[in-house]
């Protein structure tokens, strides 16, 4: 299978062909078609099988006919670097495409926090979160989740070994009902099926 058998928009596929993107990774090839099937879904897959574009790559494709000036996509991380990656990587991905993505995570100063406010306010497409301060943001008023229509969890499992358990049920049950959940993790130990049942 190739990228282009996957139906892709013109202008993304205009960005994988750039990037010199072929062929799908065994994980791409399962989750890209079910992703955007719109349905809900758990991927066990290691760092380094391309999970970042599994789901970056069928969200940013929802988008190119998608006209909202609201979020449409969270992810969340569980790391400042991990959320930092994932957005340099839709960056480049979305090269040909009108999609905007923002990182949002602490330890930064009061701009930082500024701009990320302003992104969200202005409806980046995208954002990329950790999620402590993914929650400080939704304290405020400025913060409107009713546009969501993803929810993703990145590297699930190491999430819920720093303890974000609580954090990210706060988070789902603030989100609208209809929305499509995904949950990559490299590990599938009974926790993760446990969040998987509660969210999926």
């Amino acid at each position: 299978m190739k990228f282009s058998d996957l139906g892709f928009e013109p202008q993304l596929q205009e960005g994988l062909d750039m990037m010199g993107f072929d062929k799908p990774t065994p994980v791409q090839e399962q989750a890209i078609p079910a992703i955007l099937a719109n349905k809900d879904m758990i991927a066990c897959a290691q760092t380094g099988t391309g999970k970042t574009a599994a789901f970056v790559l069928p969200i940013l494709n929802k988008l190119c006919s998608s006209q909202t000036k609201k979020i449409n996509t969270i992810i969340v991380a569980p790391t400042r670097e991990l959320a930092l990656q994932i957005d340099r990587q839709i960056e480049g991905f979305s090269y040909f495409t009108n999609s905007s993505s923002f990182p949002i995570y602490g330890g930064g100063t009061g701009s930082d926090f500024d701009a990320q406010k302003k992104a969200i306010q202005n409806g980046a497409d995208i954002i990329v979160c950790t999620p402590g301060r993914l929650m400080a943001h939704m304290k405020f008023k400025y913060f409107d989740p009713s546009g969501v229509k993803h929810f993703i969890l990145d590297e699930a499992d190491r999430m819920l070994d720093m303890g974000f358990h609580d954090d990210i049920m706060d988070i789902f049950k603030k989100l609208p009902k209809e929305k499509q959940t995904l949950l990559f993790s490299a590990t599938m130990p009974p926790k993760i099926r446990d969040l998987a049942k509660t969210i999926l």
